[in-house]
């Protein structure tokens, strides 16, 4: 949620402020704002909306200086207004903020008593008093910064410009992700490596408590106790092109379609073609001790942890608990010795998904971490590490990112079975066959995105949609209702096909779409038999399945998607291409915001 970037540079920085923001807006768009320093004035520029609005602005009011900070916003406290817009000023100082000040009302009525005058209703806005008293008071603005931040509780990533000081920004990071960008002559602050991209290679990420001062020369860093410290200088690897649309309409659409590709690069940190084995990387435990495990994840992710529940039991016969992360602490769970515990997240920041890992991890657990940037928060933070190779994702609903979730998730649950004694190496062989087919299988469902963008407009006048599946099929529906109300806005539900007549069937007209996912295979008659009990009440179905299933039960559909023949295995990677394409198209056909949804962001940093 909320990006920030800042520049210490040789010359102008508004250009290169906003193109930053730009590669960060899938992070929050509710507003976006500058700040620079020049001749002793902060020149400030804001806008409420999409970054356009803000590119307007600057076009007939410019902001000069070679040092400034910049923000792209996802509301939390106080609406989505100019007034509300980061960068927060004083007379001598402009702050942007990721995160969450949790403290930020009794600050605010302490600072209020001291005739403190806000222009917001932000959290953001309290720090920038808190710290604006202190250089006001005569202190340096490191002074400041190292007296302020104990004050604050909650999350934040924090860039700093002062008024009097044009050579130098500074940085702090508690629980949201901040890097430090190294070029020549200048340095950089970036809510992330991709929102430096085009300015740098050259990065290193901020640890938990950390706090930095940079200019033109470099950066001197300080840890939550305020000692100098050295934190690794590395190569970040991102390319700007792999953030840009190429010839798509838009980024969830070339998302969708670099499944086949990401999917393949992929299974190939995960099996060893020629042995025809699953192996993972290092690590410092032995995975045979392990008693149970414990999946934790949000939204899209957490619908990966349904399926990967379905592979662990069956394959290892180990027990698995599934929780949201955003529950996960508040239950208490009793977490026995000898477990697992999982995580699953794209960002690796999700503020929900990192507390629970914290728990769980002060609870005993050994931590294992599905994420696609290695170097975030919880990648850091694992005993293993298991990286996603999906690339940058920018379309706020995950596509890309979920089928290379599910392809590791496979390689660890079948390499689970092996360390057990649970899989034979016959079986062993059997799986990497089935996974190797996958990338295959994928753009062989690709082939049919015209059949089903032909057939959106049935679904976009709907006002309710329902999803049904069974088996590892039934998290597919949910994450097929997910996509459908994240981007189209149309109101849809995920159910196990067999709890229909446990009330949802209710719900069925002639008004209500039913998309079935019923690949043939062992839960197929099942499924089929939900089906039908839907049609018998009126309800038109759009029958998703393979050859052989349309063939047995697709008269009298409204609409059939046909899919590759493929192994049960591998079939939740192949069936999410249809229901990503599904609501792709439907979101199409009704002209709603599909790479920037009403409401959403990529990254979410606050609980």
């Amino acid at each position: 949620m909320c990006g920030i970037i800042g520049i210490v540079g040789k010359e102008a920085v508004s250009d290169r402020l906003v193109d930053g923001l730009k590669r960060m807006e899938y992070r929050g768009y509710d507003s976006a704002g500058i700040c620079t320093v020049h001749d002793g004035q902060l020149i400030r520029r804001r806008a409420e909306g999409k970054l356009a609005n803000l590119v307007n602005v600057l076009k007939t009011d410019d902001a000069a200086g070679n040092i400034g900070i910049a923000h792209t916003r996802w509301a939390t406290h106080g609406a989505p207004t100019t007034s509300n817009a980061h960068p927060h000023a004083t007379d001598e100082l402009a702050l942007v903020h990721n995160g969450i000040i949790e403290n930020f009302k009794s600050l605010r009525e302490e600072l209020s008593a001291r005739g403190r005058k806000f222009e917001s209703e932000t959290d953001t806005e309290v720090v920038a008093h808190l710290v604006s008293e202190q250089v006001e008071a005569g202190k340096s603005p490191e002074e400041a910064v190292k007296a302020v931040l104990p004050l604050l509780r909650g999350a934040f990533a924090l860039a700093i410009a002062f008024r009097s000081h044009p050579d130098l920004l500074i940085g702090a990071r508690l629980g949201s992700p901040l890097v430090v960008g190294y070029g020549e002559g200048e340095t950089y602050l970036g809510s992330d490596a991709l929102a430096l991209a085009p300015l740098t290679q050259k990065i290193a990420y901020l640890e938990e408590g950390d706090w930095v001062v940079i200019t033109r020369e470099g950066a001197a860093i300080y840890d939550k106790d305020n000692k100098p410290v050295e934190r690794e200088v590395t190569t970040s690897g991102v390319s700007a092109a792999a953030i840009e649309k190429g010839n798509y309409r838009h980024f969830m659409q070339k998302e969708i379609f670099e499944q086949p590709t990401v999917v393949a690069q992929t299974l190939q940190s995960y099996i060893r073609p020629l042995e025809q084995q699953v192996a993972l990387p290092q690590m410092d435990f032995d995975l045979r001790d392990i008693k149970r495990v414990t999946i934790v994840a949000c939204g899209t992710s957490f619908y990966a942890g349904m399926v990967a529940k379905y592979w662990f039991e069956t394959f290892a016969r180990v027990p698995v608990d599934l929780d949201f992360a955003s529950e996960f602490r508040y239950r208490d769970p009793v977490l026995e010795a000898g477990g697992l515990a999982l995580f699953i997240s794209q960002s690796g920041e999700t503020a929900d998904t990192l507390a629970a890992l914290r728990h769980a991890k002060a609870e005993g657990q050994k931590i294992a971490v599905v994420v696609n940037v290695p170097t975030s928060s919880m990648a850091r933070e694992a005993d293993l590490l298991l990286p996603t190779h999906a690339g940058p994702e920018i379309g706020v609903a995950s596509t890309k990112a979920f089928s290379c979730q599910l392809a590791v998730l496979a390689a660890l649950a079948a390499h689970l079975a092996v360390v057990k004694g649970k899989m034979t190496r016959d079986e062993e062989r059997e799986v990497v066959k089935h996974l190797t087919e996958a990338p295959a299988a994928l753009n062989a469902a690709l082939a049919h995105d015209a059949d089903i963008a032909d057939m959106a407009h049935l679904i976009a006048p709907a006002r309710d949609v329902l999803y049904l599946g069974r088996g590892p099929d039934y998290p597919l529906a949910l994450e097929g209702a997910l996509k459908l109300k994240e981007i189209s806005y149309i109101h849809a539900e995920g159910y196990a096909s067999g709890e229909m007549k446990h009330g949802p069937i209710a719900l069925i007209d002639e008004a209500v779409p039913v998309i079935v996912l019923a690949p043939s295979g062992p839960l197929f008659e099942k499924t089929v038999s939900n089906m039908q009990e839907v049609m018998a009440r009126g309800g038109k179905v759009v029958l998703i399945s393979d050859a052989e299933g349309i063939a047995e039960a697709g008269d009298g559909c409204m609409a059939t998607i046909e899919m590759p023949k493929v192994h049960p295995l591998i079939a939740p990677l192949v069936y999410a291409v249809p229901v990503q394409l599904l609501a792709y198209h439907v979101a199409v056909a009704k002209g709603t915001d599909v790479d920037q949804p009403r409401n959403l962001a990529k990254s979410v940093t606050v609980e």
